[in-house]
């Protein structure tokens, strides 16, 4: 090697730990080594002898040993592999150079476009905007879709759960969302879903058009460590244009995958299964990741939608249950209303909103409140209408309900197509009623 070539090699400083350990065994799961004194959560990377590389997670430390849960799997790793310290920490490239980009949680590029260049480095895990730094949210964000804007009004800076069973529906309502919103930046993050559906959702849902939108996919056949974290990736992505003064969409599609991931990992260092195997440290993960969103005092916000794959239309499964009690609201999406053709099937007698009253004028807010009314007196009493029991006259409410039945059904249904504005949702809205 020519002397300079040595010169520059041993001027630029190294990420790894001068010193190294070595893998003591393998097991199905996990990699336990020796030699090294790393705290829970210090990043590593394992050289094998043909000098491939991997990066781990130290998930567990003893008095001699420490586990390592792995980004990619257990497989070519064998005992005597050496184990190296990352000073640097787990860190992804942010930047504009990310607009319009398809990455892993490790920040890679997933789209065979060329490598990024003018990004700087953020790391993955941060704590939440303390609560004094956090912003009121008083400005509406609208999302182009008529019934969330006028009956379940978003605020700049809110945090929302979409809950729906496999197949109703909530792919196509992100991309109505996405294409809606009114975001000068988009960050989405695709967890622990089908390989296929991520150029699916591309060019079906967001048209093709990523030209405001990043993003970070990690799919079913990645390592739960992946899945795990390609949604703090995408987290950090947003945090860093946040403080950049931007408003941020987030959009999470799912929460469940998300979960089931960290289930995996906990099970597999011997954590003790509660409700449906969820071990504790699942259910601590969840309010670590969701309340990075927010309004931040002075800088931008992240307007947030989560999807919650609610299994068996359940609404007590444990993941949605706790994800209901952090999130500042929730979209209920209807199997039964899909069976009946009205698409986005959102269930507004059980969706809420928790900011909309302190957003929404109070002749918007009077509207929505009748339209609640006048809806849920149509179902309660839709089997009697159904068999012609019910005579007019009875009930001078449910008799203007039956009267606006049709121009109800119609502001629920939007066609994929469309979208609208929020003045023009809010006079539709009053025109009903």
């Amino acid at each position: 090697m020519p002397f300079e070539q040595i010169r520059q090699k041993l001027k630029s400083p190294s990420h790894l730990s001068p010193t190294f350990g070595i893998l003591s065994s393998v097991t199905p799961t996990l990699l336990v080594g020796e030699g090294l004194n790393p705290s829970v959560g210090d990043v590593v990377e394992i050289h094998n002898e043909l000098g491939e590389k991997s990066l781990g997670i130290v998930t567990t430390s003893h008095n001699q040993s420490f586990s390592i849960t792995p980004f990619s799997f257990v497989e070519g790793h064998k005992s005597g592999d050496k184990v190296y310290l990352n000073k640097s920490g787990l860190q992804i490239p942010v930047g504009k150079d990310l607009l319009g980009r398809v990455i892993n949680p490790l920040g890679e590029p997933l789209d065979g476009k060329p490598p990024f260049i003018h990004t700087t480095h953020t790391p993955i895990i941060k704590p939440p905007t303390s609560a004094m730094q956090r912003g009121i949210i008083d400005e509406v964000f609208s999302v182009g879709v008529k019934s969330i804007d006028g009956l379940l009004t978003a605020g700049k800076g809110q945090k929302l759960g979409i809950f729906a069973g496999s197949g109703v529906g909530k792919s196509t309502l992100m991309g109505m969302i996405v294409r809606g919103a009114k975001a000068p930046i988009k960050v989405i993050a695709l967890i622990g879903e089908r390989g296929r559906e991520v150029p699916e959702f591309i060019h079906k849902n967001l048209k093709g058009d990523l030209s405001d939108t990043i993003l970070v996919v990690a799919t079913s056949d990645d390592s739960p460590l992946m899945r795990k974290y390609g949604a703090f990736s995408a987290m950090a992505i947003a945090e860093y244009f946040q403080d950049e003064g931007y408003d941020v969409l987030f959009m999470m599609d799912s929460l469940t995958r998300f979960a089931m991931a960290q289930r995996e990992i906990g099970l597999a260092l011997g954590e003790p299964p509660t409700t449906k195997g969820y071990p504790p440290s699942t259910l601590t993960l969840l309010p670590q990741l969701m309340e990075r969103a927010g309004k931040k005092e002075g800088k931008g916000a992240i307007t947030a939608f989560f999807t919650v794959l609610v299994e068996g239309d359940d609404l007590s499964d444990p993941i949605a249950d706790q994800s209901r009690s952090i999130l500042d609201g929730h979209i209920v999406l209807s199997r039964e209303m899909t069976d009946f053709g009205i698409y986005p099937p959102i269930n507004i007698i059980n969706s809420a909103s928790r900011v909309s009253n302190e957003i929404t004028d109070s002749e918007q807010k009077r509207a929505s409140q009748k339209f609640r009314r006048l809806y849920s007196m149509l179902k309660e009493n839709e089997v009697l209408i159904r068999i012609g029991a019910y005579q007019s006259g009875s009930d001078f409410e449910l008799d203007e309900a039956i009267g606006k039945k049709e121009w109800i059904e119609d502001f629920l249904k939007q066609d994929e197509q469309e979208l609208w504005e929020f003045d023009t949702t809010k006079a539709k809205l009053l025109e009903i009623l």
